[in-house]
């Protein structure tokens, strides 16, 4: 095993590499990555990068030194075109590159409106990379009006940032409520009245119709209600998809993304995939993580797995979302439960449990690290706390780990 290529630049592949020096692999390491720059973290592009307080250097996950330190090739900017197989190799523009071990680190790509309803125009953004980002910051200045479209995390979180700018903010989801796919209505309720008291119009139960613009660039949106709003630019929020187009064309076994095993091997031989891009086996069936908690873990025991570990990969789902002066915290899985447990722990920090019966499955908790952190070690126990003991604010969370 002389040379693993990486295809993607994330921070799956980051977090790969790093493992695979760190447990002693001297061989070759090549990163193919699409975009021009360093594997950079991707959460704070919408929001501390994008409202000026984290710079550039800041966001790369590491600094350019610390691969050539550790003898990893960068193809930064080079497009992987083909993978064979049997051959082994893979095709960058006219170039075929040998590999012994190869591993698609690909991630996910934010879905895109239509260009028969406008989605084409100029200002109409996605955020998912620097150079959407960077696009975006000089457009979203204070005044302008944007449209965001999505009430999930990543329409909440740009709305949140454009509200900071003091820019004027409309929110449109065509769902009842925002965060409908994957949050209860006691925490949407809790992100609209925090939204709507920073000046956030939503519109929910409303879709978006078509966008007109002048000249190519958009000007105004028309819901599907019938009204009419004048815009600056519009953000789009409507979820991201695994990118599984090079795997695809290779024959690679696809299922809500790349289908890898327990290990992280995937249908062709010598080809491991993790982060985003990946589905793996989970209780009876299989689940696909959008989160860098999952991106870190499963890379690493993929890098593992490649010297020989034989590690089955265990995800422990956790999440964040940072809006205004509040931090979500997300542990767990709350699909299949059917009641709600709430906690207010006073000084405005508030968590939301999610019971199947007596089962907790998950906890969404609000400005509360310490709920949050009792919840993940419950739940990766397999162990669920007494609810009157979790509603009830005089109860000492940590007694609940005893």
């Amino acid at each position: 095993m002389s040379h693993v290529a990486v295809v993607g630049a994330g921070q799956a592949a980051a977090s790969l590499i790093a493992e695979l020096r760190k447990r002693g692999f001297d061989g070759d390491i090549t990163l193919f990555g699409a975009e021009p720059a360093l594997p950079y973290q991707r959460p704070p592009l919408s929001k501390a990068y994008l409202l000026g307080e984290m710079d550039l250097e800041r966001l790369y996950l590491r600094p350019d030194h610390w691969y050539e330190d550790n003898r990893v090739t960068l193809r930064l900017g080079q497009h992987v075109d083909a993978i064979d197989v049997s051959g082994k190799t893979l095709t960058v523009a006219e170039e075929t590159v040998a590999w012994d071990q190869l591993v698609l680190t690909t991630g996910s790509t934010p879905r895109h409106l239509p260009a028969a309803i406008g989605g084409d125009l100029q200002n109409v953004f996605v955020v998912r990379t620097l150079a959407d980002v960077d696009a975006m910051a000089p457009e979203a200045t204070t005044g302008k009006k944007v449209l965001i479209v999505g009430g999930g995390y990543i329409g909440l979180e740009a709305a949140a940032v454009c509200a900071k700018r003091d820019m004027d903010v409309t929110l449109v989801e065509a769902a009842p409520r925002i965060l409908g796919r994957v949050a209860s209505p006691e925490t949407a309720d809790y992100f609209r009245e925090l939204h709507t008291s920073n000046g956030v119009k939503l519109r929910e139960g409303i879709g978006l119709a078509r966008l007109n613009g002048t000249n190519g660039k958009v000007t105004s949106a028309e819901l599907a209600d019938g009204t009419t709003l004048d815009v600056d630019l519009v953000i789009v929020g409507v979820g991201i998809h695994p990118t599984t187009g090079l795997a695809e064309s290779a024959g690679i076994t696809l299922d809500n993304g790349i289908a890898v095993d327990a290990q992280g091997r995937t249908s062709a031989p010598d080809i491991w995939a993790a982060g985003d891009c990946t589905s793996f086996p989970h209780g009876d069936g299989r689940m696909r993580l959008e989160s860098v908690p999952n991106a870190i873990d499963q890379a690493e025991c993929v890098a593992r797995n490649i010297l020989g570990a034989e590690e089955a990969y265990v995800a422990k789902p956790w999440f964040w979302s940072d809006q205004y002066d509040v931090k979500l915290q997300i542990a767990g899985l709350n699909t299949g439960y059917d009641h709600i447990v709430t906690r207010d722990s006073g000084d405005g920090a508030k968590s939301f449990w999610y019971y199947a019966g007596d089962k907790l499955l998950a906890v969404d908790a609000m400005n509360d690290a310490k709920a949050f952190m009792v919840a993940k070690r419950l739940i990766e126990a397999g162990r669920s706390p007494a609810q009157d003991a979790v509603a009830n604010p005089e109860t000492n969370l940590k007694t609940l780990l005893k």
